[in-house]
């Protein structure tokens, strides 16, 4: 992630799909916050977008979209509950990132089975790689 208005626009999508299904769980606001300080995102300009829509910038390199896509998967699981228009939402992201469509279910699937939602580095990247083959 290079540019700050990259992680501004990273986080502001990770906002909007939080939202998604209506309403703003502590455990979601808790992540993406800690998603901010990660970015060094001041906690002043965390909170003000909350209340303007972005224009997301396109991640270039793979790597990076492939993490911004496990970042949003664990923010639709952070909650406990996971609604149809967070799968759909996330899928139609993944797309909008030029992402392979079977490893994004596969890694969904693999999360959805995991007992803490998380999955080891080496799997996320390998789902991405199998595709390649």
């Amino acid at each position: 992630m290079n540019s700050h208005q990259e992680k501004i626009s990273l986080l502001s999508e990770m906002i909007a799909f939080a939202v998604i299904d209506g309403e703003l769980h502590d455990r979601e606001y808790d992540f993406l916050l800690m998603i901010s300080e990660e970015l060094e995102i001041g906690k002043e300009t965390f909170l003000e977008l909350f209340n303007k829509r972005n224009e997301y910038l396109i991640i270039k390199d793979e790597f990076s979209r492939i993490i911004h896509f496990y970042r949003l998967a664990l923010l639709m699981h952070c909650d406990g509950v996971l609604h149809k228009r967070e799968k759909r939402a996330i899928h139609e992201m993944g797309i909008t990132m030029g992402l392979n469509p079977f490893a994004m279910k596969r890694i969904l699937k693999l999360m959805e089975n995991s007992p803490s939602q998380m999955i080891a580095p080496e799997k996320l990247i390998c789902a991405f790689q199998e595709q390649l083959n």
